[in-house]
């Protein structure tokens, strides 16, 4: 490692200043995106300060978004950050191919339920009836970046168990085999926290901040097709939208 020494008169704290080292190191391309950083034990031994110093220190980079951590594996440079633009319906699929990105899943489960009220209330079903219920862990390239779950009415698409390949693309599914395209989607998003299995599946530490995303996608006719809940890498992701001032 190539960094400055610290500054153990000043009052700014060691931690922070490893960081701001750190951080240049990053601007000026030294750690490059997908490139490790030091271990905090690296860290410690480079600086002379304890193990927990450094590990302050490499958290303090990670709360910023400009990298993360990898369970076993250590910390690494975030690439440019995924955006998740509101203008328009887009499949996860859609969006990496878009951006030059390749699209990976990892299936949880895939199967035929009976909706819950949860579900019953979003699709505005009057009975539980069955739908398909997809949930998948999303790759951009490598890297796990978000968890998606998926509910549709089974009634719409009977055979989806054998027709979809849970690789592909939903809604490319969807319109080619069924006629069943997209039209409008109303998308809340909040700021949370990843839970202990979210966490594990996501490759990053408990109570990392993340975005919960949930979606109910409609046809043109109005008539609701999709439930969707989401959990995205707050490291990974950031939203974009475009506002316009009404004119008096």
């Amino acid at each position: 490692m190539n960094l400055a020494p610290l500054d153990r008169e000043s009052v700014i704290p060691l931690y922070y200043q490893i960081r701001e080292r750190l951080l240049e190191q990053i601007r000026a391309g030294v750690f490059k995106p997908g490139q490790s950083l030091p271990s905090e034990q690296e860290i410690a031994e480079h600086f002379a300060v304890s193990r927990m110093t450094g590990r302050q220190a490499l958290k303090s980079l990670r709360d910023l978004g400009v990298t993360y951590s990898v369970r076993g594996k250590g910390t690494f440079v975030s690439a440019i950050k995924l955006e998740k633009d509101f203008r328009q319906v887009t499949s996860f699929t859609e969006e990496m191919k878009a951006r030059g990105i390749r699209p990976k899943s990892k299936v949880l489960f895939f199967e035929v339920v009976k909706a819950d009220e949860e579900t019953m209330n979003a699709l505005q079903l009057k009975t539980r009836e069955s739908v398909v219920s997809l949930r998948r862990i999303r790759f951009a390239n490598t890297s796990p970046v978000g968890i998606e779950w998926s509910r549709i009415p089974q009634r719409i698409c009977p055979d989806l168990l054998k027709t979809l390949d849970p690789q592909a693309s939903l809604y490319e599914t969807l319109a080619q085999r069924y006629g069943i395209k997209m039209a409008i989607a109303d998308e809340i998003v909040e700021a949370g926290l990843a839970r202990g299995e979210e966490a594990g599946l996501l490759g990053i530490a408990a109570k990392t901040p993340v975005f919960l995303f949930t979606r109910i996608s409609y046809l043109q006719s109005g008539e609701a097709i999709e439930f969707v809940k989401s959990v995205y890498r707050g490291d990974r992701y950031k939203i974009v939208n475009r506002l316009t001032r009404l004119k008096a």
